[in-house]
């Protein structure tokens, strides 16, 4: 979700197959740059596979270019490399999202399973909850918020979508990304 100068990812950190719940501490987003991070929902041995190859990626990329990782940058690597892999595509659902470290302009993208780009001004979600998550981010969004609203905002869509599927939940973690700091919170969920 993007704020006023800053933006905000969430997932839930249920791991599960369909209704048997196996973990609630599965971790779906990862920091790849100072102010860049990678959302990852679906299949988990994917999402672990995609997860250690961008961190390779991004490693290589920090020692050749001598700088962080841009999320624009992200975007097109997640897209080709998931292009790479179109005929036996991972079972993934990526979002980017971070802010471009010379201007602070927040940038969010998601993806399909094999890599087409789907830029967004406002929001953008994925994973099972999705269609849950459309409708209360609709609902609550606003442009322009700041930083503390914006972390209400989308607690509030996270929580409420996850509540109405039966898939997703078991706790929540919640990043808020300004020029200033990256903020990590965690939320307490139903557990059934």
């Amino acid at each position: 979700m993007v704020g006023k100068d800053c933006i905000a990812i969430a997932c839930d950190l249920r791991l599960g197959n369909q209704s048997l719940g196996l973990s609630n501490n599965f971790e779906k987003i990862f920091q790849l740059g100072d102010k860049t991070f990678l959302g990852l929902t679906g299949l988990a041995t994917d999402v672990i596979t995609l997860s250690e190859t961008f961190r390779f990626k991004n490693n290589l990329y920090k020692l050749r270019e001598e700088r962080e990782i841009e999320p624009t940058t992200l975007a097109n690597l997640v897209s080709s490399t998931l292009y790479e892999k179109r005929f036996g595509p991972y079972f993934v659902g990526p979002i980017v999202a971070g802010l471009d470290s010379k201007t602070n302009k927040p940038f969010i993208c998601g993806f399909d399973l094999i890599g087409c780009i789907d830029f967004a001004k406002d929001f953008i979600v994925s994973g099972t909850a999705s269609d849950q998550l459309y409708g209360m981010c609709e609902s609550l969004y606003e442009p322009n918020l700041e930083p503390e609203d914006l972390f209400e905002t989308i607690s509030q869509s996270l929580l409420n979508a996850v509540d109405r599927d039966a898939l997703s939940g078991w706790g929540a973690v919640v990043y808020i990304v300004t020029k200033d700091n990256v903020t990590k919170r965690v939320l307490k969920t139903r557990q059934d």
